[in-house]
Parts: C-alpha cells; structure tokens; sequence
C-alpha cells in the first residue's frame, strides 16, 4: 500500500504543478494557481500520515517505510525549488517573460550552484533521517527495524556522494572553452605590457 501511495504522490505532485502553472499562465488566475501549489505539501503530509497509521496497525517496517521517508526529505529539499525552476520556464514560455537564467557552467560560480544543491540534499537527508528515527523508536523493541537503518545509510551516503560530487567542482573547477576572441584579447595584452 504504501509503495503505491508513493507512486500516488509523485503522479499527484506533477499534475498539481502542471495545473497550477497552467491556471496561472494560460487562464491567469494566480489566487487558484497559488492555491493548487500549496496543495503539494498535503501530498507528503498524507504520505507521513499513511506511514505511520501503517506502522501502528503492526505493519512491519519495511524497505516502502524507508522509501517513503526518503521520498518526503527529498520533496522538502527539492519540492520548492523544482517549482521555483519550473515556473520560471512556464513564464517564458506561457507568459512571454524573458528565458530564465542558466545555471553557472564554469569555475567557482558552478562550485557555488553545486554547493548549494548539496546543501539541499543534506536538508533532504536530514528530513529523511529524522522521519527515519522517529519511526525506529515508534516502532521500539517490538519489531525490526533494520530495513529503516538501512535507509538512513542510504541517505548518508546520498549526502556523501553528493558531498563528493559538489566538492570535486571546487578542486577541479571546469574552464570555459576559450574562444576565437579569448586568444586575441591575450594576445593584445601581452603587446600592451612589452
């Protein structure tokens, strides 16, 4: 059941975005779309609210109850920001407002954005972990609870590797391709120093 709630709340959170951004772009009604965005976070209460009437009716914790705190670390973490991203696309494309900007592609601009998205996931993690505690000393001595410390070593190394990723982009950070202009700028400075 609580697989499928899961799957529920996914599908639930894309078609509420895509209502909203469409009520707020294509018929201009930006009360209801605000109202429909503010939906999502009721899609995770539900989850947390379905996990844990699961675990008291002697359910017994398993790798879906992990999952499901994973699921709602990630959704805390990420959920904003990925509607944030996405209205912006929305309004360019929907609302004639000019193309949202890019993420950095180069050099410690990229070592920032990368930092912060990692920051995000420790937020995730953090979520996932305390959902995760909550639920072993819910569940106490009276079943096993194995499967969700396997879960909060899942998310510890999701931060981990994360971690890795973000700070290989500050000791190698990425150079812009030099382009045709780049050399002959360099080289009309090395002539204005002789």
């Amino acid at each position: 059941m609580i697989v499928w709630l899961i799957a529920a709340c996914e599908i639930g959170f894309w078609v509420l975005l895509a209502l909203g951004l469409a009520v707020r772009y294509l018929l201009k009604w930006r009360r209801t779309s605000v109202v429909l965005l503010l939906c999502e976070p009721v899609l995770e209460l539900v989850l947390f609210v379905a996990t844990a009437v699961d675990l008291r009716n002697g359910a017994e914790p398993g790798w879906e109850h992990g999952l499901a705190a994973l699921y709602i670390g990630y959704t805390v973490a990420f959920g904003h920001y990925t509607i944030r991203w996405l209205d912006g696309h929305a309004a360019h494309r929907l609302g004639g407002a000019p193309p949202p900007p890019k993420p950095p592609r180069y050099g410690r601009a990229r070592a920032r954005h990368e930092a912060k998205l990692w920051l995000r996931a420790v937020y995730g993690a953090a979520v996932a972990l305390a959902l995760l505690q909550l639920a072993v000393w819910y569940v106490g001595d009276s079943g096993d609870v194995s499967s969700l410390r396997s879960f909060q070593w899942v998310a510890l190394r999701t931060v981990g590797i994360y971690g890795l990723i973000a700070l290989s982009y500050t000791i190698w950070p990425r150079k812009a391709p030099e382009t045709a202009e780049q050399p002959a700028a360099e080289a009309g400075k090395e002539a204005a120093r002789r």
